[in-house]
Protein backbone atom coordinates (compact mmCIF):
# COMPACT_ATOMS: atom_id res chain seq x y z
CA UNK A 1 0.00 0.00 0.00
CA UNK A 2 1.14 3.50 -0.71
CA UNK A 3 1.48 5.98 1.60
CA UNK A 4 -1.39 8.60 1.41
CA UNK A 5 0.50 11.82 0.03
CA UNK A 6 -2.74 13.92 1.25
CA UNK A 7 -2.88 12.98 5.09
CA UNK A 8 -0.95 15.47 7.00
CA UNK A 9 -0.61 14.59 10.92
CA UNK A 10 -0.13 17.14 13.55
CA UNK A 11 0.96 15.20 16.84
CA UNK A 12 1.15 16.82 20.32
CA UNK A 13 4.49 16.48 20.87
CA UNK A 14 5.24 16.48 25.07
CA UNK A 15 8.56 17.80 24.17
CA UNK A 16 7.51 21.25 22.64
CA UNK A 17 4.26 21.42 24.46
CA UNK A 18 2.33 22.15 20.86
CA UNK A 19 1.38 20.28 18.10
CA UNK A 20 4.00 19.37 15.20
CA UNK A 21 3.37 18.46 12.00
CA UNK A 22 4.83 14.68 11.77
CA UNK A 23 7.76 14.14 9.18
CA UNK A 24 8.85 10.79 10.07
CA UNK A 25 12.62 10.59 10.45
CA UNK A 26 12.55 8.60 7.37
CA UNK A 27 10.11 8.53 4.73
CA UNK A 28 7.63 5.65 4.67
CA UNK A 29 8.86 4.14 8.28
CA UNK A 30 8.11 4.81 11.24
CA UNK A 31 9.93 4.11 14.50
CA UNK A 32 7.76 4.14 17.55
CA UNK A 33 8.74 2.47 21.52
CA UNK A 34 5.96 2.28 24.30
CA UNK A 35 6.63 1.68 27.43
CA UNK A 36 5.46 -1.62 28.08
CA UNK A 37 4.15 -2.68 32.04
CA UNK A 38 5.81 -4.39 34.74
CA UNK A 39 4.65 -7.58 35.10
CA UNK A 40 4.03 -8.38 38.81
CA UNK A 41 0.49 -7.97 39.15
CA UNK A 42 -2.78 -8.18 36.71
CA UNK A 43 -3.12 -5.56 34.06
CA UNK A 44 -4.99 -2.53 35.33
CA UNK A 45 -8.17 -0.80 33.34
CA UNK A 46 -5.48 2.19 33.24
CA UNK A 47 -2.85 0.39 31.32
CA UNK A 48 -4.97 -0.84 29.13
CA UNK A 49 -6.26 2.50 27.73
CA UNK A 50 -2.88 3.81 27.76
CA UNK A 51 -1.84 0.80 25.68
CA UNK A 52 -5.30 0.94 23.51
CA UNK A 53 -4.41 4.42 22.81
CA UNK A 54 -0.91 3.67 21.14
CA UNK A 55 -2.71 0.45 19.26
CA UNK A 56 -4.91 2.72 17.97
CA UNK A 57 -2.19 5.19 16.97
CA UNK A 58 -0.59 2.27 15.19
CA UNK A 59 -3.08 1.18 13.28
CA UNK A 60 -3.83 4.33 11.90
CA UNK A 61 -0.36 4.84 10.79
CA UNK A 62 -0.54 1.28 9.01
CA UNK A 63 -3.63 2.37 7.25
CA UNK A 64 -1.80 4.99 5.73
CA UNK A 65 0.87 3.03 4.44
CA UNK A 66 4.01 3.44 7.06
CA UNK A 67 5.90 0.39 7.29
CA UNK A 68 5.63 0.62 11.35
CA UNK A 69 8.40 -0.81 13.85
CA UNK A 70 6.40 -0.89 16.98
CA UNK A 71 8.56 -1.74 19.70
CA UNK A 72 6.80 -2.37 23.66
CA UNK A 73 8.86 -3.71 26.51
CA UNK A 74 8.15 -6.28 29.12
CA UNK A 75 9.90 -4.86 32.71
CA UNK A 76 11.08 -8.03 34.24
CA UNK A 77 13.59 -6.79 36.46
CA UNK A 78 14.90 -3.74 38.32
CA UNK A 79 11.59 -1.72 38.61
CA UNK A 80 11.82 -1.26 42.63
CA UNK A 81 8.62 0.31 44.86
CA UNK A 82 7.56 3.35 44.48
CA UNK A 83 9.77 3.89 41.75
CA UNK A 84 12.51 4.16 43.73
CA UNK A 85 15.82 3.05 43.80
CA UNK A 86 16.05 1.70 47.47
CA UNK A 87 13.33 -1.01 48.60
CA UNK A 88 12.40 -4.23 47.12
CA UNK A 89 12.38 -5.01 43.63
CA UNK A 90 7.96 -5.24 42.41
CA UNK A 91 8.67 -8.72 41.07
CA UNK A 92 10.74 -9.80 43.80
CA UNK A 93 8.44 -9.14 46.51
CA UNK A 94 5.37 -10.67 44.75
CA UNK A 95 7.01 -13.56 44.27
CA UNK A 96 8.47 -14.12 47.98
CA UNK A 97 5.08 -13.42 49.12
CA UNK A 98 3.93 -16.49 47.60
CA UNK A 99 6.50 -18.29 47.83
CA UNK A 100 7.37 -18.55 44.06
CA UNK A 101 10.38 -18.15 41.40
CA UNK A 102 10.20 -14.64 40.50
CA UNK A 103 10.47 -15.92 36.90
CA UNK A 104 6.94 -17.83 37.56
CA UNK A 105 5.62 -14.34 38.53
CA UNK A 106 6.76 -12.74 35.59
CA UNK A 107 5.05 -15.63 33.10
CA UNK A 108 1.67 -15.33 35.11
CA UNK A 109 1.53 -11.73 34.68
CA UNK A 110 2.93 -11.76 31.45
CA UNK A 111 0.13 -14.27 30.44
CA UNK A 112 -2.61 -11.95 31.92
CA UNK A 113 -1.26 -9.48 30.06
CA UNK A 114 -1.68 -10.50 26.61
CA UNK A 115 -4.56 -12.08 27.76
CA UNK A 116 -6.23 -9.39 28.22
CA UNK A 117 -4.92 -7.20 25.39
CA UNK A 118 -5.79 -9.76 23.25
CA UNK A 119 -9.78 -9.58 24.51
CA UNK A 120 -10.28 -5.89 23.24
CA UNK A 121 -8.15 -6.70 20.26
CA UNK A 122 -5.07 -5.19 20.00
CA UNK A 123 -2.69 -5.52 17.27
CA UNK A 124 0.74 -7.17 18.83
CA UNK A 125 4.07 -4.43 18.86
CA UNK A 126 6.32 -5.87 15.96
CA UNK A 127 9.07 -6.73 18.14
CA UNK A 128 8.33 -7.25 22.51
CA UNK A 129 11.90 -7.20 24.18
CA UNK A 130 12.28 -8.41 28.05
CA UNK A 131 14.71 -6.06 30.44
CA UNK A 132 16.26 -9.89 31.47
CA UNK A 133 16.53 -10.21 27.53
CA UNK A 134 18.82 -7.18 27.45
CA UNK A 135 21.50 -6.94 30.47
CA UNK A 136 24.32 -6.89 28.34
CA UNK A 137 23.40 -3.95 26.40
CA UNK A 138 22.47 -1.85 29.19
CA UNK A 139 25.76 -2.90 31.04
CA UNK A 140 27.36 -1.45 28.00
CA UNK A 141 25.30 1.19 28.10
CA UNK A 142 26.64 2.19 31.93
CA UNK A 143 29.98 2.20 30.69
CA UNK A 144 29.68 4.23 27.84
CA UNK A 145 27.85 6.77 30.12
CA UNK A 146 30.70 6.44 32.91
CA UNK A 147 33.62 6.80 30.37
CA UNK A 148 31.50 10.18 29.35
CA UNK A 149 32.21 11.25 32.56
CA UNK A 150 27.87 11.17 34.37
CA UNK A 151 27.97 8.30 35.36
CA UNK A 152 29.71 6.79 38.95
CA UNK A 153 30.09 3.98 41.13
CA UNK A 154 30.09 3.62 44.75
CA UNK A 155 29.86 0.19 46.36
CA UNK A 156 29.00 -1.77 43.61
CA UNK A 157 26.57 0.33 42.24
CA UNK A 158 26.32 2.58 39.67
CA UNK A 159 24.35 6.48 39.88
CA UNK A 160 23.53 9.01 37.30
CA UNK A 161 25.39 12.25 37.95
CA UNK A 162 22.49 14.69 37.58
CA UNK A 163 24.40 17.57 38.48
CA UNK A 164 27.03 17.32 36.50
CA UNK A 165 24.58 16.17 33.26
CA UNK A 166 22.90 19.71 33.98
CA UNK A 167 26.15 21.88 33.55
CA UNK A 168 25.62 21.04 29.62
CA UNK A 169 21.83 19.96 29.13
CA UNK A 170 18.95 20.67 30.85
CA UNK A 171 17.51 18.00 33.01
CA UNK A 172 13.92 18.68 33.25
CA UNK A 173 13.33 19.81 29.59
CA UNK A 174 10.21 17.25 28.64
CA UNK A 175 8.42 17.72 32.26
CA UNK A 176 9.36 21.24 32.41
CA UNK A 177 11.06 20.88 36.16
CA UNK A 178 13.73 23.11 37.21
CA UNK A 179 16.97 20.99 39.02
CA UNK A 180 17.01 23.50 40.94
CA UNK A 181 13.44 22.89 42.23
CA UNK A 182 13.94 19.42 42.64
CA UNK A 183 17.16 19.99 45.15
CA UNK A 184 14.59 22.28 47.23
CA UNK A 185 11.77 19.74 47.69
CA UNK A 186 13.77 17.06 48.01
CA UNK A 187 14.53 15.26 51.66
CA UNK A 188 17.21 12.97 52.27
CA UNK A 189 16.48 9.47 52.72
CA UNK A 190 18.05 6.10 54.10
CA UNK A 191 19.66 4.58 51.68
CA UNK A 192 20.66 7.13 49.38
CA UNK A 193 24.25 7.92 51.25
CA UNK A 194 25.69 6.53 48.31
CA UNK A 195 24.52 9.18 45.84
CA UNK A 196 26.52 12.48 45.70
CA UNK A 197 22.82 14.34 45.33
CA UNK A 198 19.47 12.59 45.93
CA UNK A 199 18.24 13.82 42.39
CA UNK A 200 20.99 11.40 41.30
CA UNK A 201 19.30 8.07 39.65
CA UNK A 202 20.59 4.41 39.56
CA UNK A 203 22.26 3.00 36.52
CA UNK A 204 22.80 -0.36 37.81
CA UNK A 205 22.45 -1.52 41.85
CA UNK A 206 24.23 -3.65 43.89
CA UNK A 207 21.85 -6.97 44.88
CA UNK A 208 21.68 -7.63 48.61
CA UNK A 209 22.71 -11.11 49.51
CA UNK A 210 18.82 -11.84 49.86
CA UNK A 211 17.87 -9.98 46.24
CA UNK A 212 17.18 -13.37 44.19
CA UNK A 213 17.31 -11.57 40.39
CA UNK A 214 20.85 -10.90 40.09
CA UNK A 215 23.58 -10.60 37.38
CA UNK A 216 27.25 -10.20 37.05
CA UNK A 217 28.74 -6.66 35.97
CA UNK A 218 31.93 -4.62 36.11
CA UNK A 219 30.82 -3.38 39.13
CA UNK A 220 29.19 -6.20 41.20
CA UNK A 221 26.47 -8.71 41.07
CA UNK A 222 23.25 -7.00 40.91
CA UNK A 223 20.55 -5.28 38.13
CA UNK A 224 19.86 -2.80 36.02
CA UNK A 225 18.10 0.77 36.83
CA UNK A 226 14.44 1.09 35.16
CA UNK A 227 15.11 3.93 33.54
CA UNK A 228 18.00 2.34 31.92
CA UNK A 229 16.14 -0.69 30.36
CA UNK A 230 13.84 1.33 28.16
CA UNK A 231 17.31 3.31 27.04
CA UNK A 232 18.68 0.20 26.31
CA UNK A 233 16.09 -1.71 24.56
CA UNK A 234 14.85 1.45 22.61
CA UNK A 235 17.78 2.23 20.71
CA UNK A 236 18.60 -1.17 20.14
CA UNK A 237 15.84 -1.69 18.28
CA UNK A 238 14.96 1.81 16.66
CA UNK A 239 18.11 3.62 16.36
CA UNK A 240 19.85 6.22 18.58
CA UNK A 241 17.00 9.09 17.11
CA UNK A 242 13.36 7.47 16.65
CA UNK A 243 10.49 9.12 15.55
CA UNK A 244 7.41 8.27 18.60
CA UNK A 245 8.09 7.87 22.20
CA UNK A 246 4.87 6.87 24.08
CA UNK A 247 3.71 6.20 27.44
CA UNK A 248 1.27 6.73 30.65
CA UNK A 249 1.24 10.49 31.32
CA UNK A 250 2.69 9.30 35.23
CA UNK A 251 5.87 7.96 33.32
CA UNK A 252 6.83 11.61 31.72
CA UNK A 253 9.22 12.28 35.13
CA UNK A 254 11.44 11.15 36.16
CA UNK A 255 11.22 7.94 33.91
CA UNK A 256 11.04 9.44 30.36
CA UNK A 257 13.27 12.21 32.02
CA UNK A 258 16.09 9.84 32.59
CA UNK A 259 15.64 8.50 29.60
CA UNK A 260 16.32 11.32 27.70
CA UNK A 261 19.78 12.16 30.04
CA UNK A 262 20.73 8.53 29.43
CA UNK A 263 20.43 8.98 25.17
CA UNK A 264 22.33 12.62 25.42
CA UNK A 265 24.87 11.07 27.97
CA UNK A 266 25.72 8.33 26.28
CA UNK A 267 25.61 9.38 22.74
CA UNK A 268 25.31 13.19 22.88
CA UNK A 269 22.07 13.66 20.99
CA UNK A 270 17.99 13.93 21.34
CA UNK A 271 16.76 10.22 21.70
CA UNK A 272 12.99 10.97 20.29
CA UNK A 273 11.51 13.54 17.71
CA UNK A 274 7.70 13.24 19.01
CA UNK A 275 7.09 12.47 22.96
CA UNK A 276 3.36 11.36 23.51
CA UNK A 277 1.73 10.82 26.78
CA UNK A 278 -1.81 8.97 27.23
CA UNK A 279 -3.95 10.81 30.21
CA UNK A 280 -5.05 8.65 33.29
CA UNK A 281 -8.51 6.97 33.68
CA UNK A 282 -10.56 7.26 36.72
CA UNK A 283 -13.38 5.61 38.30
CA UNK A 284 -16.54 7.27 39.34
CA UNK A 285 -14.73 10.71 39.40
CA UNK A 286 -12.11 9.52 41.25
CA UNK A 287 -8.40 7.87 41.38
CA UNK A 288 -8.85 3.75 40.81
CA UNK A 289 -6.91 2.60 43.87
CA UNK A 290 -7.34 -0.58 45.49
CA UNK A 291 -6.43 0.60 48.91
CA UNK A 292 -9.99 2.99 48.42
CA UNK A 293 -11.84 0.09 47.15
CA UNK A 294 -12.45 2.59 43.90
CA UNK A 295 -10.91 -0.36 41.56
CA UNK A 296 -12.10 -2.51 39.09
CA UNK A 297 -9.95 -4.67 37.06
CA UNK A 298 -10.63 -5.79 33.33
CA UNK A 299 -12.01 -9.31 34.12
CA UNK A 300 -14.34 -7.95 36.52
CA UNK A 301 -15.96 -5.37 33.81
CA UNK A 302 -16.00 -7.60 30.98
CA UNK A 303 -17.88 -10.58 33.25
CA UNK A 304 -20.10 -7.70 35.51
CA UNK A 305 -18.68 -9.33 38.69
CA UNK A 306 -18.31 -6.25 41.15
CA UNK A 307 -20.16 -4.08 42.69
CA UNK A 308 -19.31 -0.52 40.77
CA UNK A 309 -21.06 -1.41 37.79
CA UNK A 310 -24.52 -2.78 36.85
CA UNK A 311 -23.83 -5.17 33.65
CA UNK A 312 -21.36 -6.57 31.64
CA UNK A 313 -19.96 -4.98 29.26
CA UNK A 314 -18.34 -6.39 26.02
CA UNK A 315 -14.47 -5.64 25.03
CA UNK A 316 -15.78 -3.71 21.57
CA UNK A 317 -18.28 -1.54 24.38
CA UNK A 318 -15.21 -0.81 26.52
CA UNK A 319 -13.08 0.36 23.59
CA UNK A 320 -15.77 2.18 22.19
CA UNK A 321 -15.91 4.08 25.09
CA UNK A 322 -12.34 4.79 25.31
CA UNK A 323 -12.50 5.78 22.23
CA UNK A 324 -14.92 8.58 22.49
CA UNK A 325 -13.01 10.75 24.54
CA UNK A 326 -9.33 11.97 23.28
CA UNK A 327 -5.58 10.06 24.15
CA UNK A 328 -4.72 13.53 25.85
CA UNK A 329 -7.85 13.26 28.14
CA UNK A 330 -8.31 12.21 31.46
CA UNK A 331 -11.09 9.49 30.84
CA UNK A 332 -13.77 8.67 33.74
CA UNK A 333 -15.23 5.28 33.94
CA UNK A 334 -18.59 5.38 34.60
CA UNK A 335 -21.68 2.91 34.60
CA UNK A 336 -23.77 5.72 32.48
CA UNK A 337 -21.02 6.44 30.77
CA UNK A 338 -20.55 2.53 29.58
CA UNK A 339 -24.49 2.19 29.01
CA UNK A 340 -24.36 5.02 26.46
CA UNK A 341 -21.41 3.93 24.93
CA UNK A 342 -23.06 0.40 24.43
CA UNK A 343 -26.27 2.13 22.83
CA UNK A 344 -23.96 4.24 20.88
CA UNK A 345 -21.98 1.31 19.75
CA UNK A 346 -24.84 -0.92 18.66
CA UNK A 347 -26.31 1.70 16.67
CA UNK A 348 -23.24 2.23 14.68
CA UNK A 349 -22.92 -1.25 13.81
CA UNK A 350 -26.26 -1.69 13.36
CA UNK A 351 -25.53 0.78 10.05
CA UNK A 352 -22.52 -0.92 9.22
CA UNK A 353 -24.49 -4.06 8.44
CA UNK A 354 -27.11 -2.59 6.79
CA UNK A 355 -24.57 -0.80 4.32
CA UNK A 356 -25.01 -4.70 2.32
CA UNK A 357 -28.69 -3.97 1.50
CA UNK A 358 -28.87 -0.66 1.24
CA UNK A 359 -30.82 0.82 -2.25
CA UNK A 360 -29.04 2.72 -5.25
CA UNK A 361 -30.04 5.51 -6.80
CA UNK A 362 -28.68 7.68 -9.98
CA UNK A 363 -28.33 10.31 -7.24
CA UNK A 364 -26.15 10.95 -3.79
CA UNK A 365 -28.05 13.53 -1.54
CA UNK A 366 -24.99 13.27 0.80
CA UNK A 367 -21.52 14.50 -0.18
CA UNK A 368 -19.45 11.03 0.60
CA UNK A 369 -16.06 12.42 -0.72
CA UNK A 370 -16.21 15.68 1.91
CA UNK A 371 -17.28 12.82 4.53
CA UNK A 372 -14.27 10.98 3.87
CA UNK A 373 -12.18 13.42 3.85
CA UNK A 374 -13.91 14.76 7.55
CA UNK A 375 -13.04 11.57 9.15
CA UNK A 376 -9.13 11.83 7.72
CA UNK A 377 -9.09 15.09 9.16
CA UNK A 378 -10.01 14.22 13.08
CA UNK A 379 -7.15 11.49 13.02
CA UNK A 380 -4.61 14.12 11.55
CA UNK A 381 -5.58 16.05 14.30
CA UNK A 382 -3.62 14.44 16.99
CA UNK A 383 -5.79 11.52 16.44
CA UNK A 384 -8.71 12.99 17.38
CA UNK A 385 -11.01 10.16 17.79
CA UNK A 386 -14.22 11.52 19.16
CA UNK A 387 -14.36 14.02 16.27
CA UNK A 388 -13.98 10.95 13.94
CA UNK A 389 -16.70 8.87 16.27
CA UNK A 390 -19.40 12.28 15.35
CA UNK A 391 -18.06 12.06 11.93
CA UNK A 392 -18.74 8.75 11.49
CA UNK A 393 -22.52 9.44 13.33
CA UNK A 394 -23.38 11.66 10.29
CA UNK A 395 -22.87 8.61 8.06
CA UNK A 396 -24.73 6.58 10.48
CA UNK A 397 -27.68 9.46 10.19
CA UNK A 398 -27.70 9.09 6.22
CA UNK A 399 -27.84 5.26 6.32
CA UNK A 400 -30.81 5.90 8.30
CA UNK A 401 -32.14 7.91 6.14
CA UNK A 402 -31.23 5.76 2.95
CA UNK A 403 -33.01 3.14 4.71
CA UNK A 404 -36.39 5.46 5.36
CA UNK A 405 -36.21 6.24 1.73
CA UNK A 406 -35.78 9.84 2.68
CA UNK A 407 -31.90 9.96 1.26
CA UNK A 408 -30.69 8.53 -1.93
CA UNK A 409 -26.83 7.06 -2.64
CA UNK A 410 -25.55 6.19 -6.09
CA UNK A 411 -23.59 2.95 -6.56
CA UNK A 412 -20.15 5.07 -6.42
CA UNK A 413 -20.79 6.57 -3.68
CA UNK A 414 -22.30 3.45 -1.66
CA UNK A 415 -19.02 1.35 -2.17
CA UNK A 416 -16.71 4.53 -0.81
CA UNK A 417 -18.85 5.04 2.21
CA UNK A 418 -18.49 1.22 2.69
CA UNK A 419 -15.29 0.87 2.76
CA UNK A 420 -14.27 4.16 4.10
CA UNK A 421 -16.64 3.66 7.59
CA UNK A 422 -15.22 -0.68 7.52
CA UNK A 423 -11.61 1.10 8.09
CA UNK A 424 -12.19 3.36 10.43
CA UNK A 425 -14.37 1.06 12.51
CA UNK A 426 -12.76 -1.96 12.27
CA UNK A 427 -9.28 -1.32 11.09
CA UNK A 428 -8.31 2.20 12.95
CA UNK A 429 -10.17 2.02 16.13
CA UNK A 430 -10.27 -1.28 16.03
CA UNK A 431 -13.58 -2.27 16.84
CA UNK A 432 -15.24 -5.32 16.40
CA UNK A 433 -18.56 -6.66 14.75
CA UNK A 434 -21.32 -7.99 16.89
CA UNK A 435 -20.61 -11.79 16.26
CA UNK A 436 -23.14 -14.05 16.96
CA UNK A 437 -21.62 -14.70 20.20
CA UNK A 438 -22.64 -10.79 21.33
CA UNK A 439 -25.97 -10.93 19.85
CA UNK A 440 -26.66 -14.11 21.74
CA UNK A 441 -25.66 -12.13 24.89
CA UNK A 442 -28.00 -9.16 24.05
CA UNK A 443 -30.88 -12.05 23.88
CA UNK A 444 -29.90 -13.72 27.28
CA UNK A 445 -30.16 -9.99 28.44
CA UNK A 446 -33.52 -9.87 27.42
CA UNK A 447 -34.57 -13.25 28.64
CA UNK A 448 -32.75 -12.72 32.24
CA UNK A 449 -34.67 -9.10 31.89
CA UNK A 450 -37.91 -11.10 32.27
CA UNK A 451 -36.79 -13.44 34.87
CA UNK A 452 -35.68 -10.57 37.13
CA UNK A 453 -38.69 -9.07 36.74
CA UNK A 454 -41.35 -12.08 37.38
CA UNK A 455 -38.97 -12.63 40.01
CA UNK A 456 -39.45 -9.43 41.65
CA UNK A 457 -43.14 -9.66 40.85
CA UNK A 458 -43.13 -12.75 43.30
CA UNK A 459 -41.03 -10.86 45.85
CA UNK A 460 -43.23 -8.34 45.95
CA UNK A 461 -46.60 -11.18 46.20
CA UNK A 462 -44.86 -12.25 49.00
CA UNK A 463 -43.71 -16.15 47.51
CA UNK A 464 -40.50 -16.44 48.46
CA UNK A 465 -40.60 -19.59 47.10
CA UNK A 466 -41.21 -18.67 43.44
CA UNK A 467 -38.42 -15.95 43.70
CA UNK A 468 -35.71 -18.53 45.61
CA UNK A 469 -36.61 -20.85 42.92
CA UNK A 470 -35.69 -18.52 40.51
CA UNK A 471 -32.48 -17.30 41.84
CA UNK A 472 -31.39 -21.20 42.38
CA UNK A 473 -31.96 -22.54 39.82
CA UNK A 474 -30.20 -19.70 37.29
CA UNK A 475 -27.41 -20.24 39.82
CA UNK A 476 -27.49 -23.74 38.62
CA UNK A 477 -26.77 -23.25 35.22
CA UNK A 478 -23.94 -20.73 36.32
CA UNK A 479 -26.07 -17.21 36.58
CA UNK A 480 -25.85 -15.18 39.96
CA UNK A 481 -28.21 -12.76 40.47
CA UNK A 482 -26.98 -9.71 42.96
CA UNK A 483 -29.26 -7.27 44.37
CA UNK A 484 -28.62 -3.92 44.93
CA UNK A 485 -29.83 -0.86 45.68
CA UNK A 486 -30.26 -0.11 42.11
CA UNK A 487 -32.36 -2.91 41.55
CA UNK A 488 -31.05 -6.60 40.06
CA UNK A 489 -28.33 -7.53 38.18
CA UNK A 490 -26.88 -10.65 36.98
CA UNK A 491 -23.76 -12.25 36.19
CA UNK A 492 -21.98 -15.01 34.42
CA UNK A 493 -19.39 -17.96 35.65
Amino acid sequence: MQISTKQNIEIYNSLSGKKEQFKPITDGYVGMYVCGPTVYSNVHLGNVRTFMSFDMIFRYLLHLGYKVRYVRNITDAGHLENDADVGEDKITKKARLEAIEPMEIVQRYTVDFHNVLNTFNFLPPSIEPTATGHIIEQIDLIQTIIDNGFGYEVNGSVYFDVHKYNQTNDYGILSKRKLEDLIHNTRELDGQSDKKNPQDFALWKKAEPTHIMRWPSPWSDGFPGWHLECTAMSTKYLGEYFDIHGGGMDLKFPHHECEIAQNKAAKGKDPVKYWMHANMLELNGARMSKSTGNYINPAELLSGQNDIMSKAYSPSVVRFFMMQASYRSVLDLTDNGLLASEKGFHKLLDAVNALDTLPTSSTSTFNVSEWKQKCYDAMNDDFNTPILIATLFEAVKYINQIKDESATITKADLEVLKNTINSFVFDILGLKNVSKDEKGTDKLSGAMDILMKLRQEAKANKDFAMSDKIRDELAAVGIQLKDGREGTTFSTN
